[in-house]
């Protein structure tokens, strides 16, 4: 056990060093090839902001990873390794659909890709976790759907694929907001596969972790004017995508008696509930107003906090903020309540929360209508005398 924390515990550090070193570099080529993300009326930044951050991900994630079970090899520990040697074949095919999604994320960033296509190779990616071993055989009660033949779960495991790496691109839309609550999924995850002792998985997450968090400092504290913030852009938030598919699903496959004092289906889905609920939410309020469910607006969460008249960083924390409690409230209910009572509860509480923030919004408008007449009448009355 202590010597597979050692390993986490370097690849968390060796992942965060080879971000840190990368991400400048990008930075720099970024700047002298003028590969920026442009504002327009969607966005809301400001400035020439490039959006090639997620290129230091990958790379990053898997030589690190690689690196550390090479030396292990090499070091004398191949049994150690052996006892890992089931989940090696899902960890591989994981690297391979990875592989792919970055690479799509780079042509998306510098060219653009058809939503389309995306959704082609989206679907591509959750074959090769399938054919890896990874896919959801158990709802553990979600509707009282317990295991799950391939002819269904097959399918359903592309359809959460899809729809988990989608969330995580749709909700990169202020600084911090994906990198953070990805960040804090990931740190959960490792956390629990090092309580199932999966090791390599729990590597995995703790590697993805060690790249965020310097992408985190530059996308948040980075000075446009210096040239040194940045944005994960398609590249990032796909990639960061399939690895919380895949640690996601993963516990999904774990044996009852590891998984005996919690919910897997809770375990497995609560960290991704904010961004899973907020596009659902948008992708059916596009259909109610009979707009195109698939093109861009400024309907999701974050621009709801900014409509309300809260500023990035605070709308940023507060929906980190908010995930995390959806997340431990949802473990500690499953204990006593049923997972799908437990699923209406939070569907009922995020109803309430959009409600609460719509009408936030509309007191926001008529303070701001009241003070642009207020001033419009000054502006009179000045012209009069």
């Amino acid at each position: 056990m202590y010597y597979w924390i050692i390993n986490i515990g370097l690849v968390f550090f060796l992942c965060m060093f080879f971000a840190w070193i990368l991400i400048p570099n990008i930075l720099l080529i970024a700047f002298r090839k003028k590969l920026f993300d442009l504002p327009d009326e969607r966005k809301i930044h400001h400035g020439m902001i490039p959006r090639l951050g997620g290129l230091a991900f990958n790379p990053a994630i898997f030589f690190s990873i690689s690196l550390l079970l090479g030396l292990d090899f090499i070091l004398g520990e191949p049994d150690i390794l052996k006892q890992e040697g089931s989940n090696v074949p899902e960890l591989l095919f994981g690297f391979c659909a990875s592989t792919i999604l970055y690479l799509v994320g780079i042509a998306d960033d510098l060219i653009g890709v058809r939503y389309r296509t995306k959704f082609i190779i989206q679907i591509l990616c959750g074959v090769i976790l399938i054919a890896g071993g990874v896919w959801i055989n158990n709802l553990y009660g979600i509707c009282g759907i317990y295991g799950l033949s391939e002819w269904v779960g097959y399918p359903l495991t592309i359809l959460v694929i899809v729809f988990v790496i989608n969330s995580i691109n749709l909700i990169d839309g202020i600084d911090g907001l994906a990198s953070g609550l990805s960040g804090a999924a990931l740190l959960f995850y490792g956390l629990i596969y090092i309580y199932f002792e999966q090791w390599l998985f729990a590597m995995l997450a703790f590697a993805a972790l060690g790249a965020l968090i310097p992408f985190f400092y530059y996308n948040v504290f980075g000075n446009v004017n210096h040239g040194k913030k940045i944005f994960m852009g398609d590249t990032g938030s796909l990639t960061i995508g399939i690895i919380l598919c895949i640690l996601s699903i993963k516990i999904l496959n774990q044996p009852v008696d590891i998984t005996a004092s919690f919910n897997p289906a809770v375990l497995a889905f609560a960290p991704l509930i904010i961004p899973c609920f907020d596009v659902m939410r948008v992708f059916i309020s596009r259909i109610r107003m009979k707009k195109h469910p698939f093109m861009p607006d400024k309907s999701h969460i974050h621009h709801k906090l900014l409509a309300a008249g809260i500023c990035q960083r605070a709308a940023m924390i507060i929906i980190i903020s908010v995930s995390l409690i959806f997340t431990l409230y949802n473990i500690i209910l499953s204990q006593y309540v049923d997972v799908s009572l437990l699923l209406i509860i939070n569907i009922i509480l995020w109803m309430l929360g959009n409600m609460w923030l719509a009408f936030k919004i509309k007191r926001h408008e008529l303070k701001l209508s009241i003070v642009e007449t207020d001033n419009n009448l000054k502006k009179q009355s000045i012209y009069k005398l």
